[in-house]
């Protein structure tokens, strides 16, 4: 019978919580990134770009491509790839360069 590196180690991890992303609520697990997080509840895009609104997700996810920037609890241009998740993050989608509320 196989066992998983977890039951060798006799590892036991937190139970997982939740986020919110554009108000929808998601699990996320201990030691998820954001973008990890999104990407398992099958959330591939949160920010568009500044010029044309094209929509971005990860695309290193090492953090220094930029394209994950995300708005998380109420900060813009955060690297969701390299911010871990935590119980009760409010992340929103990122509109443009993630200030276009203070030109308005």
């Amino acid at each position: 019978m196989a066992r998983t590196p977890a039951e060798l180690v006799g590892a036991q991890p937190d139970p997982p919580f939740e986020i919110t992303f554009d108000g929808r609520r998601i699990t996320a697990r201990p030691g998820q990134s954001v973008a990890a997080a999104l990407w398992g509840a099958g959330i591939l895009a949160w920010r568009t770009t500044r010029g044309e609104g094209r929509p971005r997700g990860v695309f290193c996810g090492i953090g220094q491509c930029f394209d994950c920037l995300a708005t998380i609890n109420a900060q813009p241009n955060r690297r969701a790839c390299l911010v871990p998740a935590r119980p009760g993050d409010v992340i929103t989608t990122q509109e443009g360069h993630g200030h276009d509320h203070l030109g308005k």
